[in-house]
């Protein structure tokens, strides 16, 4: 049996892998700017104090359903490389059943390499963005076994 830490969806192991494969950190950083510019436009009215992400620099807003057992992450931010990293989130979790977001632990931050380039702000910003999605996954979790 793997132990929880090296848990790792299909599409987050792919996206961890991608950036490793990115020796030279401006590389890095222009992947995750890749990612801010791909990410779907969130609704304004999506942008509310409910889904805002607490304890981050930048404006940083979260939106989850549960469609067919599955959580659908939406997300924003004013900062290019805080969405950047909300993007990388969003891609790898987004289809997958709440108890497997729930399994995976954030250090897998550090595998892509990106957390040595990021400022302490940005690398809190990046755990509390994380532990929201997981917190919004929890509450599909507890829902349906209630």
């Amino acid at each position: 049996m793997s132990s929880p830490e090296t848990f790792l969806p299909p599409n987050l192991d792919r996206i961890v892998q991608r950036f490793k494969s990115r020796k030279d950190p401006k590389k890095r950083y222009e992947q995750l700017l890749w990612y801010a510019k791909k990410l779907e436009p969130m609704p304004e009215e999506e942008k509310t104090p409910e889904n805002k992400v607490r304890g981050c620099t930048s404006q940083v807003y979260i939106a989850a359903d549960l469609k067919e057992g599955k959580v659908w992450y939406r997300g924003d931010s004013d900062a290019q490389l805080v969405k950047g990293l909300v993007a990388l989130l969003i891609e790898g979790l987004n289809g997958l059943p709440p108890q497997e977001i729930l399994q995976v632990t954030p250090d897998f931050i550090e595998e892509t390499g990106l957390k040595v380039s990021l400022t302490p702000s940005r690398a809190n910003g990046f755990y509390n963005i994380f532990q929201t999605m997981q917190k919004k996954a929890l509450g599909f979790e507890l829902g349906m076994s209630a």
